[in-house]
């Protein structure tokens, strides 16, 4: 056993999780790897990416690292495990009209879940990932996410599923570093080249990023079925045919195929009557909006108007808003408009750089 405990350390093959594994190993604790393969890569499209992670070149990098310092590295199948719920979500979502976050499913329902099962199997006391994010006990008792130094590189965002359970096994020792000192760990413990070594977001089994062909191939008949419905203005009217809902997202302004003079942009999808309204890009802007699947932080609920910064997307700066309860979901209302909320994305709360909540949008536009 080692000084500090033993722990179960999940290796992508990349810098971020290397790098986590071998100071986890230097600084005493008892180290296993596992590398966990989520989806057929080959047959997606995506078994020879040179670059990012979850590829069979990885799945390698990582077992040599462990190999080379000295302790086990297992590659855990858990393919049936991510299929039936992250890709059947990421569908649904489609299809209900509503734009899904599979890393943030992943993340809170099958990755952390599966090594937290793996870690009391072979007596881990820790599981440990290389997300650029910091968790601590506060004195309430309850444990909290919080922002990485690294404004850059935070994951907070997406770790907002995580439940106490989860965060209280969990240990994330890069946030407390930014990525230039993450590279030079790895020149320093000799991997030069995985320094250097690019980074992919793209949803690992959208290899190409096509997730309009992922659904195509994914649901029979998907486009005869879809076909043919109508892109409308606010009020209404028509204003041309488009190729079927699920192939747009609130916000979209490319890829449209419709001249109207002027620049148009995704305001809403009705998936009932297979249409998609377009407008200005004023029109994306609203103060309100509802959030549901609410999953808590740093308390265990909020009073009514308490202030809070939301970010809507990874990228959000954020922006200050007001909580209230609705039975176990939150109706929020902003103090400026926002623009282009995203039915089925992450919302998520924070006070400062700590995690209040965070939870699943469902519509904007209410009245509160």
């Amino acid at each position: 056993m080692g000084v500090k405990g033993k722990v179960l350390v999940a290796m992508s093959g990349g810098i971020d999780s290397t790098v986590t594994a071998l100071m986890l190993h230097h600084e005493g604790y008892e180290v296993v790897g596992i590398t966990m393969k989520t989806w057929d890569y080959a047959t997606s499209g995506g078994g020879h990416k040179e670059t990012g992670c979850c590829n069979l070149d990885s799945f390698n990098d990582a077992r040599q690292a462990a190999v080379q310092h000295g302790f086990p590295h297992f590659i855990l199948d858990i393919r049936d495990e991510f299929g039936d719920f992250v890709i059947d979500n990421f569908v649904e979502e489609y299809i209900a009209g509503r734009t899904p976050n599979p890393c943030v499913m992943c993340n809170t329902h099958i990755k952390w879940r599966a090594l937290l099962k793996r870690a009391n199997a072979l007596g881990c006391d820790f599981i440990a990932t290389g997300h650029y994010a910091n968790i601590y006990k506060a004195d309430n008792g309850r444990y909290v996410i919080s922002k990485g130094l690294d404004e850059l590189k935070d994951q907070s965002y997406v770790l907002w599923g995580l439940d106490q359970e989860l965060l209280s096994r969990t240990i994330m020792p890069l946030g407390k570093y930014r990525k230039t000192e993450i590279r030079q760990m790895a020149v320093d413990y000799g991997y030069p080249e995985l320094a250097k070594k690019s980074e992919s977001y793209e949803i690992c089994f959208v290899p190409d990023n096509d997730y309009r062909g992922f659904l195509k191939r994914r649901v029979d008949g998907l486009e005869e079925k879809v076909d043919g419905g109508w892109f409308v203005d606010k009020t209404g009217k028509k204003l041309g045919q488009h190729r079927g809902y699920p192939f747009y997202t609130v916000g979209q302004r490319k890829g449209l195929d419709i001249a109207l003079g002027r620049p148009a942009y995704v305001t809403s999808i009705n998936p009932e009557n297979n249409t998609v309204v377009l407008g200005d890009e004023d029109d994306l802007a609203e103060n309100n909006m509802f959030v549901a699947k609410i999953n808590w932080g740093k308390y265990a609920g909020v009073t009514d108007g308490m202030q809070a910064m939301a970010k809507i997307r990874y990228k959000d700066k954020g922006a200050l808003c007001t909580l209230y309860n609705s039975d176990n979901d939150l109706m929020v209302h902003f103090y400026e408009n926002v623009k282009s909320i995203a039915p089925g994305q992450s919302a998520v709360f924070y006070d400062g750089d700590e995690v209040i909540c965070g939870g699943i949008i469902q519509r904007g536009s209410l009245s509160i």
